[in-house]
């Protein structure tokens, strides 16, 4: 349908030290380990084959260096895809946020002291939202975080931010929405 929207990829960057013991993780920069590299080579084959009109990438190194390995060195960085900032509550755990403050919620309470709220996180993906959908007409790949890239695929399927909470989204996970109708659907989550 010619009012459909552009098919999205998203591709979550592959495995660091803070993914793998569970620390949230949004300004410190961390390289990908050696799970992390093999991971987002993977992503060849899942990424190549098709044309994208717009890869765009958060501007951290874990996201860049997916990017690269996956074929896409010359991805274009977005600062707004940056992952969800945690204030405070960076480089901990969940387990550890909730000793201090009980029954602790992302999706609900936001990040620490200093970071952002589900909301705050939305609207600065919906200008993500919005330069694909002016500069794709077909097809977009976005390398980025866990928790951002769940966040701006419940936007472009206009749920609200915190309804990114279902849509689970490991390291070098892949997921796509295309459209049914002229709506955005997911065609497949989780590659």
């Amino acid at each position: 349908m010619a009012d459909a929207p552009p098919e999205l990829w998203l591709a979550r960057h592959g495995d660091t030290a803070w993914t793998v013991s569970r620390q949230h993780t949004s300004r410190t920069d961390l390289e990908l380990n050696d799970d992390g590299v093999a991971a987002a080579r993977s992503l060849v084959a899942k990424l190549s084959g098709r044309d994208y009109d717009v890869v765009l990438t958060s501007p951290l190194r874990r996201a860049r260096d997916t990017a690269r390995l996956a074929g896409f060195p010359d991805a274009v960085v977005d600062d707004r895809l940056r992952e969800f900032d945690y204030g405070s509550y960076e480089g901990l755990t969940t387990a550890e946020i909730r000793e201090s403050r009980p029954g602790w919620d992302l999706w609900t309470d936001g990040g620490g002291p200093g970071g952002e709220t589900v909301q705050e996180a939305g609207r600065r993906l919906d200008e993500v939202v919005a330069r694909i959908r002016a500069d794709a007409p077909t097809r977009a790949l976005v390398f980025g975080h866990g928790h951002a890239l769940r966040i701006l695929a419940a936007r472009w399927l206009a749920l609200a931010p915190a309804e990114g909470r279902v849509l689970l989204l490991g390291p070098a996970g892949v997921g796509v929405i295309g459209s049914e109708h002229g709506r955005a659907a997911i065609r497949r989550w989780g590659l």
